[in-house]
């Protein structure tokens, strides 16, 4: 085999290995950047998930269903009996 035809062939042949290596750096790279993805959009689901359970929670809090209880245990409210109702007349100007 000529020596220059034998330079040519390793020089091909360290070419090829190189770029094959440099396309297999490529693709882990890409596939640990989509793990990151994957886990940022898990994260996400999970926080809009804790989102609408907070939501949920605001609600019933500020629900008639739990403020009455709340006030009558804590201020001493209670639904006032007729004697205790007073009716306003209004002067129709609003």
């Amino acid at each position: 085999m000529d020596p220059s035809a034998l330079g040519r062939a390793a020089v091909t042949f360290a070419f090829l290995v190189s770029a094959l290596g440099f396309a297999l750096w490529r693709q882990s790279r890409a596939f640990e950047e989509y793990q990151a993805l994957d886990e940022v959009r898990r994260e996400v689901s999970v926080a809009q998930a804790e989102r609408v359970q907070l939501q949920r929670e605001i609600q019933v809090l500020q629900g008639r269903a739990r403020i009455v209880p709340e006030a009558r245990l804590r201020l001493g409210m209670h639904t006032p009996d007729a004697s205790e109702q007073v009716i306003l007349a209004g002067d129709g100007a609003s």
